[in-house]
């Protein structure tokens, strides 16, 4: 099952339209769209695990001294 990513409910193929609609919020995207946005968030999950590792290391390295 495909989500959207606006609203969490289920996206449904509309095949006349060649497009991926959401039942719950009306959002109309492509496949294409589809993949972009889950790369765009997959990066900016990536970026925030980062920080947060860093700031984790970063407060246990100060509480040893």
């Amino acid at each position: 099952m495909v989500v959207c990513p606006e609203c969490g409910g289920e996206l449904k193929f509309e095949p006349s339209q060649r497009r991926y609609v959401c039942l719950s919020c009306g959002l109309s995207l492509t496949r294409d769209e589809i993949d972009e946005i889950k790369a765009k968030n997959a990066a900016a999950t990536a970026s925030e695990d980062k920080e947060r590792l860093r700031k984790e290391y970063l407060k246990w390295w100060s509480s040893k001294k």
